[in-house]
């Protein structure tokens, strides 16, 4: 028979253990856990990520970095945070938009509390619109009930089909509660080419009259950004409500990239690499890119989309 002070002395070890691998700080160090209610972002660690990772976007940078740390300071907000970023394609709005998610869920777009939607993969047929916007909403739902602060990126928002990102419209409102769920410390990002023209003609105005591409502030293309993509037919916010309701927080611009900031690009990549930075292989990668204006070439027309592609020519340099 057992001595009642063992099985007393078991019971309590039992106890203890149990209680141990149950709290949340070990148990979230082996499966991964939603971030807790009050958990703010490290904010030097977003500023030092923006700065070595992201190139030439000196105002999506500052933008994004104000927006998400006074969100993320906010115990109450009383909506989502909602970011619209637009510009052509390779000038880091995928790049920022993970930057972000790693900050938020440190396994990024691997993380379960991460979710990222493609226009033309998960909504590709105009005529399921009705369909898509039903799946949307319990996704969206589903989501934030088991994680509240859940990010969601929508990329390819100009290949959207008008209406369907209308179905979200009512978690990005200033609502406490949507049926019981809060959706206030979610965070929504598009992503968009629709707009890159007009951002890249104020660029090539701001330096066609001398001045600093530093110098260009949000001001000067928000307004034209929200106007011109509300009006784009081709863009899934064309006409749309989440517009017209002065939901989205930011319209954030991505400027168009020099040669300076192609090169910037092709040395964190051969850094990445774990090559030796050579910049006779770097001003080869630069060159084979194209530029535009035709005449003056100041930018690239992919931003960094290729400088991965490009430098596997030259690895055997």
């Amino acid at each position: 028979a057992l001595e009642p002070l063992s099985v007393g002395l078991a019971i309590g070890v039992a106890s203890a253990l149990t209680g141990y691998l149950s709290h949340p700080r070990f148990y979230c160090s082996y499966v991964e856990c939603c971030p807790r209610a009050g958990q703010r972002l490290n904010a030097t660690a977003l500023k030092a990520q923006l700065d070595n990772r992201l190139f030439g976007q000196h105002l999506a940078k500052d933008v994004v970095l104000k927006a998400v740390l006074g969100f993320s300071n906010n115990p109450s907000p009383k909506k989502p945070l909602m970011l619209s970023l637009h510009g052509w394609a390779g000038t880091g709005k995928n790049f920022l938009s993970q930057i972000l998610a790693e900050q938020v869920h440190p396994a990024g777009l691997r993380s379960k509390f991460v979710h990222l939607f493609l226009a033309t993969l998960h909504f590709p047929h105009q005529d399921q619109v009705k369909l898509y916007k039903e799946q949307l909403q319990n996704w969206i739902r589903g989501n934030v009930s088991a994680c509240p602060s859940s990010v969601f990126i929508f990329d390819e928002m100009d290949k959207m089909h008008p209406g369907v990102i209308d179905a979200i419209k009512p978690f990005l409102d200033y609502y406490e509660e949507v049926d019981g769920v809060s959706y206030r410390k979610a965070i929504f990002i598009f992503l968009s080419n629709a707009g890159g023209d007009l951002i890249n003609k104020a660029a090539l105005d701001f330096w066609t009259s001398g001045k600093r591409r530093e110098d260009i502030q949000l001001k000067d293309l928000e307004p034209l950004l929200s106007v011109g993509v509300f009006n784009n037919k081709n863009s899934g916010l064309w006409h749309s409500s989440i517009i017209d309701r002065n939901l989205i927080d930011y319209f954030v611009p991505f400027l168009p990239l020099e040669q300076k900031h192609v090169k910037m690009c092709i040395r964190a990549e051969m850094t990445a690499r774990g090559y030796a930075v050579d910049e006779k292989i770097v001003q080869a990668v630069a060159d084979e890119m194209t530029y535009f204006p035709k005449e003056q070439k100041i930018y690239s027309d992919k931003g960094c989309k290729t400088v991965q592609a490009k430098l596997d020519i030259h690895e055997d340099l």
